[in-house]
């Protein structure tokens, strides 16, 4: 559980799996610490050559993993989507909706993204639905509630403050008790007004976490010096999880967008060891992921830069 710095003001609306863990007490001036709680270590990884084509024909002795500069064992290794004939882990879905007072020329746009998203990826064992403005709501969907989802996500309409940062951070509290992959799309037009989370607490949970977040940003509606600031921030959040960020102004870009995400989550390979540190002390790991067959110097590898190690008493 993620240990928060000031009150929240949150509302949970729960369905099918209970999110009330979502919600967290707040201390005063504490800083987020985010807990994965694992003892094997696994990152996503997505390979590109110099044209920036995806690399899917890898294997697990293509890659080595450092951590702290020392080598490790490769233990755990999938590749492909789910439902591929190679194993690879349940696939979880994020979709955070910024419903924000700002976003209210934006909603027709968003509603048909997400509904448009939602048609073409059907892998995920579940769908977590998070819509934020001055409060955060939650609900959970199976495959078998697309009807209710669907509903859930027409049905909104746009009022009050935005808290961008407070819904990202309770959804990896949510994450974080999944198994398998997470991945995670956020709509917004950028502009948090009401979190109680900073920007540099966020971005320590998204160190943290094991998700891997794509930004859907519309940012048509802002002046130049807001569309930029917001394209930075907005940017950084991705970058942070080894995932990317977009700005699509159009559906026409949007099909763009969502062959680009969608070959990459199809595409993106899952890397794991145990670290040879048995130490449970908390500490950050950097971690570097190298493929070492003949090619491997031309090409191009996202990940994630480490992970928090577990901590126990």
């Amino acid at each position: 559980m993620a240990r928060c710095a000031r009150a929240i003001p949150i509302l949970i609306v729960v369905s099918f799996v209970p999110l009330v863990s979502f919600v967290c007490p707040l201390a005063a001036e504490q800083i987020p610490i985010f807990r994965a709680g694992v003892d094997l270590a696994t990152l996503g990884v997505t390979v590109t050559d110099r044209r920036g084509n995806l690399v899917t024909d890898l294997q697990a002795s293509d890659f080595e993993m450092y951590e702290d500069g020392k080598k490790q064992s490769v233990t755990f290794f999938a590749a492909g989507a789910p439902g591929d004939d190679r194993a690879s882990p349940p696939m979880h879905l994020g979709l955070l909706m910024d419903v924000s007072e700002s976003m209210g020329d934006d909603m027709p746009f968003t509603k048909t993204a997400m509904v448009k998203f939602l048609n073409m990826l059907k892998d995920a064992v579940d769908i977590t639905v998070m819509d934020f403005d001055t409060e955060v709501r939650a609900a959970r969907y199976s495959q078998n509630e697309f009807a209710r989802l669907i509903e859930r996500i027409r049905s909104k309409k746009a009022a009050g403050d935005t808290s961008i940062y407070d819904a990202i951070a309770l959804y990896l509290d949510g994450a974080s008790q999944q198994e398998g992959r997470k991945v995670m799309l956020l709509y917004t037009d950028g502009g948090d007004t009401r979190s109680s989370l900073a920007l540099h607490e966020l971005m320590e949970l998204l160190r943290a976490s094991d998700a891997t977040v794509y930004v859907i940003g519309e940012l048509e509606h802002e002046s130049s010096s807001a569309r930029a600031r917001q394209q930075m921030t907005l940017r950084l959040i991705a970058d942070a999880t080894a995932g990317q960020a977009f700005f699509p102004t159009s559906v026409k870009q949007l099909d763009e967008v969502y062959a680009k995400v969608l070959a990459e989550i199809r595409a993106q390979y899952t890397v794991g060891y145990l670290s040879t540190n048995a130490k449970p002390d908390g500490t950050w790991r950097k971690v570097e992921v190298k493929v070492v067959r003949k090619d491997g110097r031309d090409l191009r590898i996202r990940a994630r830069k480490g992970y928090f190690a577990a901590r126990r008493p």
